[in-house]
C-alpha cells in the first residue's frame, strides 16, 4: 500500500503542466522590457453618412423586432445605437502598455504570462495592434494600440520569448462581421 501511493506522488511531480491557464511564477525583481504610450482602442472619426446608416438600419430591425417581440428589443437596439455612437465621437484615453518578465501591464491591470496562449499583430482602422490570445479569461483577447514609433520587430522579439507568435484563423464572429462590412457601407 505504501509503495502504491509513493508511485502516485512521483507522477505528479513529474507531470508536465498541460494548457494556458498554468501560471509561471517568476522569482526576482519585476524587470520592464519594453514600454510605450498609446490610446486604449482604436479609434476611427465618422461623418454624417455612418450615422445616418446605423440609424436607418436601427429603426428597421426596431420595427421588425417590435412586431415580433414587443418593446424590449427596441430599447437593446437603441442602447446599441447609443454605445456605437458614443464610442465613434469620443476619442479614447491614453494608457501605457508594459512588456514585463512577469507579464503585459495596461494602465494598473496586470495579465501573467500563464493565461497567455499566442500573440500576433493585425491592424484595424489604419492602427496596428498586438493581439494576446486568452482563453479562459474574459473576453479572450488583450489588444494594445502600437503608437508612438514603437518598434515592432523588437515587440515580437520580446514577446517571442514567452509566447508563440501564430495568427488564428478567423471565427465565426470574425466572419459575420466581415460579411457584414462588405455589404454594409459604414465607412465615413
Amino acid at each position: 500500500m505504501a509503495a502504491r501511493s509513493g508511485k502516485t506522488e512521483n507522477k505528479k511531480e513529474n507531470q508536465v503542466p498541460q494548457g494556458p491557464m498554468e501560471v509561471a511564477v517568476v522569482k526576482g525583481e519585476e524587470k520592464i522590457l519594453m514600454a510605450w504610450k498609446g490610446p486604449v482602442r482604436p479609434f476611427k472619426k465618422r461623418g454624417k453618412e455612418f450615422f445616418s446608416t446605423v440609424l436607418a438600419v436601427a429603426v428597421l430591425l426596431s420595427i421588425i423586432f417590435f412586431f415580433i417581440e414587443g418593446v424590449m428589443p427596441v430599447i437593446v437596439i437603441a442602447a446599441v445605437v447609443f454605445l456605437v455612437y458614443i464610442l465613434s465621437t469620443v476619442a479614447p484615453e491614453e494608457v501605457e502598455y508594459k512588456i514585463t518578465n512577469r507579464g503585459v501591464k495596461i494602465g494598473e491591470k496586470d495579465y501573467p504570462w500563464g493565461v497567455m496562449l499566442r500573440f500576433f499583430f493585425t491592424s484595424r482602422w489604419g492602427t496596428e495592434l498586438l493581439v494576446v490570445e486568452m482563453p479562459g479569461v474574459f473576453p479572450g483577447r488583450l489588444e494594445m494600440v502600437l503608437a508612438g514609433g514603437v518598434d515592432k520587430e523588437k515587440l515580437k522579439k520580446v514577446m517571442n520569448d514567452y509566447l508563440p507568435l501564430e495568427k488564428t484563423p478567423p471565427g465565426w464572429v470574425d466572419k459575420a462581421a466581415g460579411w457584414l462590412s462588405e455589404r454594409v457601407p459604414l465607412e465615413g
